[in-house]
């Protein structure tokens, strides 16, 4: 333990380096901007500045770059030397307020939805302080927004600090209307983090892997999931000396990883940290999975962070814990009594009403091509947006929307029956691993959200939606004398509930029967991001996010261009890889074997041998290669229709609704023949060597 506490944040320009490497002054100075929101004046900057880099150089660090996160997803950064040479040939390390506060990143190659011309270069980035600073790969890395030069939010962190204060706003003016006064409100995020470990020998003989972080053929394995024998199972050695290291560099950087263990599909596993600030938490997340991928090499094994790397075998999502907190209290903590707990009432109806009133643009938040095929699949949470409550508060929803009186089951004690083994209370809701937004406990779990996705999108939707909800609580209190406040909340939460009803379902997400009953609910079904992009632009949406700063509708509409290329892009190169593997790579395998079978069927034909079983392979395997190659001219062809198509809305539509249920062709026609073809023509590792390596 005493190890874990020295290693922990040893990384990081954390309070407490602050303290000890600046000046009480300085750090005052530096804690009102973080806190309050104060603007940092440059002479600040410049002491905190000095501090910083040589704590870093006492790390063995010789650069320093601005880190952040354009619209591709990934983050970005550029390294500069601290070194600073001098006329007589010698150098000096300088690092200023000013290069700590601004840098200036040539913006012409990351995505932008149309915001700026590719011509036009510049592009800033600002020092986001709320965010601690961090040595990785003996740089020092400096948390930052990106914005274009006419001042443009180009990045992901802009919006999600808009979208905090936001709803911090919102929230203190309801919570003053119960005579509480918090310096600070902030969202917190926990972000469990599944991801795929397979062997980097067989990776590397994957092309579709390589290329495109899934398998784009692959029959399923002799063995897969069904015996459940994976999750929380004993770890291999070999994943659990990376897991190992792992923890090490995140706890270096100040990551509460906490959690590791198998997830239910073979080669599947699952990193889950404590909560903290959804700022830094997000940020954190993309750490951890940046690390992931570095650190597998080290151990012979490739990070697999494709939503759905495996057909048939269990994706991998992100499940995004969110919370509210102001101070040490969690204002979805529903206490022991939550019928009496009036303002945890509001809060949680805040919630309801926003996922009910923002559910598409919810859904869009987490779409993207590899989700698509996650979202659904009997793993995964319906791409049909709902909440789950729990009995409890199911119960008291129902009571309050119909005026009945409620009784509380209590704390339910449970006896399992041998002596030996102590009798524990019964939490007052069960999990529901089918809903896409469920309540467990003090918290929301957002399930739906892909493992490979920026978690910043989400939550900024989240937190704007939710902020509305609470400005029409307090627009509707605030003028109710005191005398009236609570019979006026009440009111409030009883016609908001019976409203949002709809959203609330305790049921399995799973059922067909939940699809036909949600769309007589009128919840929105959008199986694809095809489908699901155009919420991002709808008149409501925009609306949304400008009432509240958050973006404005250019920003919005920047976002869901790039959304929408990237979805083409994505689909795109996958066509290009599948139809080049059929053609150069499995065709002409099968072919062989083809040829060998029909010589073998020719020899023992000439001697008299009966062989019926050889002739109807060699039939089926010549059948199959005529499929494969119609399902890919068919593919082709479709795949060179959408990229003619000039309007980019509908060329994602028609990669949905045409070139995806030709790719799911080709791939059967590939995957019938690899069952029936000799293992040693195979020309690639199958699903058993992927996710059963040693």
């Amino acid at each position: 333990m005493s190890k874990i506490s020295q290693i922990y944040g040893s990384n990081v320009f954390d309070k407490r380096t602050m303290r000890e490497k600046l000046p009480s002054a300085t750090y005052a100075c530096l804690m009102r901007t973080v806190e309050q929101g104060e603007p940092l004046d440059l002479e600040v900057a410049n002491v905190v500045a000095h501090a910083m880099k040589e704590w870093a150089i006492e790390k063995g660090a010789t650069h320093f770059t601005h880190w952040f996160q354009p619209l591709s997803g990934v983050t970005s950064e550029k390294h500069d030397a601290f070194l600073s040479p001098e006329e007589d040939g010698s150098a000096i390390t300088r690092f200023s307020g000013k290069e700590l506060i601004q840098g200036e990143p040539d913006a012409s190659s990351f995505p932008s939805g149309g915001l700026r011309a590719t011509f036009e270069a510049r592009g800033y980035t600002a020092w986001d302080p709320t965010s601690y600073a961090f040595i990785k790969d003996e740089v020092l890395c400096i948390p930052t927004a990106f914005c274009s030069y006419r001042g443009e939010a180009l990045d992901k962190k802009t919006p999600l600090l808009r979208s905090m204060h936001a709803v911090e706003a919102q929230a203190k003016r309801v919570l003053a209307l119960f005579g509480e006064f918090p310096e600070r409100i902030v969202t917190t995020v926990g972000a469990e983090q599944e991801f795929f470990l397979i062997s980097e020998r067989d990776y590397a003989a994957r092309e579709d892997l390589v290329l495109t972080g899934r398998t784009l053929f692959g029959a399923p394995p002799c063995k897969g999931q069904e015996l459940d024998e994976h999750y929380f199972g004993a770890i291999r050695p070999t994943v659990n000396a990376f897991m190992k290291e792992l923890d090490d560099e995140l706890w270096a950087l100040g990551i509460s990883a906490r959690t590791k263990h198998n997830e239910v599909a073979p080669a599947q596993h699952e990193l889950a940290p404590i909560f903290a600030n959804a700022n830094r938490a997000i940020d954190e997340n993309l750490l951890t999975m940046e690390k992931m991928r570095l650190l597998a090499s080290h151990h012979g094994l490739v990070c697999l962070l494709h939503e759905k790397p495996f057909e048939g075998i269990n994706g991998s999502g992100k499940h995004d814990n969110w919370s509210l907190a102001a101070g040490d209290k969690n204002l979805l903590d529903p206490g022991d009594n939550p019928v009496e707990n009036l303002r945890f009432l509001v809060f949680l109806t805040a919630v309801i009403e926003a996922v009910d009133n923002y559910q598409e643009l919810l859904r869009m938040s987490v779409a993207s091509a590899g989700n698509d095929h996650r979202l659904g699949a009997h793993e995964a949470p319906p791409a049909i947006v709902s909440i789950f409550l729990g009995d409890e508060l199911g119960a008291i929803m129902e009571s309050l929307i119909n005026g009945t009186e409620y009784h509380s089951a209590g704390q339910v004690a449970m006896d399992l029956g041998v002596a030996v083994l102590p009798n524990f209370l019964k939490d007052n809701t069960d999990r529901n691993r089918t809903s896409p937004f469920a309540f467990t406990g003090n918290k929301f779990e957002f399930r739906m959200p892909g493992s490979n996705v920026n978690l910043a999108d989400a939550n900024t939707v989240l937190n704007t939606a939710v902020a509305k909800s609470l400005k029409g609580f307090a627009d509707a209190l605030e003028d109710v004398p005191t005398e009236r406040f609570e019979s006026a909340a009440i009111a409030w939460v009883k016609r908001s509930l019976t409203d949002h009803q709809r959203i609330v379902f305790n049921g399995n997400g799973y059922a067909g029967e939940w699809e036909e009953e949600a769309a007589r609910r009128g919840l929105a079904n959008h199986k694809t991001t095809a489908d699901a992009l155009p919420a991002y632009v709808a008149p409501k949406s925009i609306a949304l996010f400008e009432e509240f700063g958050v973006l404005n509708e250019t920003e919005v509409r920047s976002r869901y261009e790039v959304k929408l290329d990237k979805y083409i892009k994505l689909l795109s190169i996958e066509c290009r890889v599948m139809k080049r593997m059929a053609r150069r790579t499995y065709i002409p395998a099968i072919s062989r074997y083809a040829t060998e079978t029909a010589q073998n069927v020719a020899a023992l034909d000439a001697i008299g041998v009966d062989c019926a079983s050889q002739r109807d392979l060699a039939a089926r395997l010549a059948a199959g290669i005529v499929e494969a190659a119609r399902a890919t001219r068919e593919l082709d062809a479709l795949h060179k229709q959408a990229e003619a198509i000039d309007d980019s809305q509908e060329r994602a539509t028609f990669y949905a609704h045409q070139v995806v249920p030709a790719m799911s062709a080709l791939r059967r026609a590939i995957d019938g023949l690899e069952i029936i073809t000799c293992r040693d023509f195979w020309p690639a590792p199958s699903y058993n060597n992927l996710l059963f390596y040693v």
